[in-house]
């Protein structure tokens, strides 16, 4: 069945004086190697899972705000903001039917390579690159409004965006 409730004081208690015991040996006791994985304070196992995401996290290397993270993030911003300049170009027809649904498929791909793009520069703490893909985004939904409004009857529908979906 289950475990007895633990007694959360007297834990607290325990690691408390575990605690101010090991700050007292601090001098005495050797230093680790920084690579090597933090030693747990006696008393406690790895086997916890609140102990074991604890250590892990403290033992994890920084992988964000790096050179390299900041350039593939800056990387990701410019070819997706290539792709959204490019659907100013866009080559075919998208009054109706497939070449509509096509267009509307590269919108997607604008939309989504923007949010990507903002998460990436986000975690590479790149603002400006951050603040363009936020703009990607809203570019992806001005376009994709452009076509989808008119035919939702939300906008007067014009001779290059009717009011319907297929060709006829």
């Amino acid at each position: 069945m289950a475990d007895a409730p633990r007694d959360w004081d007297a834990e607290m208690a325990k690691i408390d004086r575990q605690i101010e015991a090991s700050t007292k040996a601090g001098a005495k006791a050797p230093k680790a190697a920084p690579s090597a994985r933090p030693a747990l304070p006696p008393g406690l196992s790895g086997a916890d899972p609140g102990v074991a995401r604890i250590v892990a996290a403290s033992a994890a290397s920084p992988v964000h705000g790096t050179r390299t993270g900041r350039l593939l993030a800056v990387a990701r911003v410019v070819l997706c903001v290539a792709l959204g300049v490019g659907m100013l170009f866009w080559p075919y027809a998208a009054r109706c039917g497939i070449g509509l649904a096509a267009y509307l498929g590269a919108v997607g791909a604008v939309i989504a390579g923007g949010v990507w793009s903002a998460v990436w520069t986000w975690r590479h703490r790149t603002p400006k690159s951050h603040v363009l893909a936020l703009a990607l985004i809203l570019w992806g939904l001005g376009l994709a409004a452009i076509d989808i409004l008119p035919r939702a009857g939300y906008a007067t529908p014009t001779t290059a965006h009717p009011a319907r979906w297929s060709c006829e």
